[in-house]
């Protein structure tokens, strides 16, 4: 019973420090436990918490890198990104937004086992999560027009991805094969029987010029 009241009475924006939100968090996510259902959660949202996830993975607390890679894994388990497309921290009787610039998570790095339909290519993230590219766990290339390259994603769980690091990207392009799609002639890779287009193989071949 004194946990349940101290529980309600503590709230995630008003923890001033990492330590604090880890208990919180550690409380809500049952660490060792597996992952919180966190999708079956519909507590209140409480406001937006100075938490920020950059693009190369590090996370931000009050403008402080979070050096801790067990506390960051810990935040991870109870990520939840919603259709109004904001993230979230998420325990059973609260929600706090946070800002992630670009994916909240990073692939950092791939292997990949069997060939042509058998092919799997299997992702570590920089949090530890393991996912294997295929029709539930999609990938998808974005072109970055500011520097006139390519972004490939992967999804984790929920609607949560991760960014292929650049030298994973580069090393998942050596898989790439031409497919025909629509009608149209692509460039793609393959996992689990799904294949994921990458980009016209005219494209390709204008930008290999």
């Amino acid at each position: 019973m004194t946990h349940d009241s101290q529980d309600q009475r503590e709230s995630l924006t008003a923890v001033g420090d990492a330590a604090g939100l880890q208990a919180l968090i550690s409380r809500a996510a049952r660490a060792g436990q597996g992952l919180p259902p966190v999708e079956r959660w519909n507590p209140d949202f409480c406001g937006d918490l100075d938490m920020e996830i950059r693009q190369d993975g590090t996370w931000f607390y009050l403008g402080t890198p979070i050096g801790r890679m067990p506390l960051v894994q810990l935040f991870s388990t109870v990520l939840r990104k919603d259709a109004d497309g904001k993230t979230y921290l998420v325990t059973p009787v609260e929600k706090v937004g946070i800002r992630v610039v670009d994916a909240p998570f990073v692939a950092v790095e791939m292997t990949v086992t069997g060939s042509g339909d058998e092919q799997v290519i299997t992702f570590r993230t920089n949090v530890g999560d393991v996912v294997e590219a295929g029709p539930e766990r999609p990938m998808r290339f974005v072109d970055e027009d500011e520097t006139g390259g390519l972004k490939p994603y992967v999804l984790v769980r929920g609607r949560l991805e991760a960014l292929v690091a650049r030298p994973v990207m580069y090393e998942l392009v050596e898989y790439g094969e031409e497919v025909e799609i629509d009608g149209e002639q692509m460039f793609a890779v393959r996992s689990k029987g799904a294949v994921f287009p990458i980009m016209p193989l005219e494209k390709l071949q204008r930008l290999s010029a």
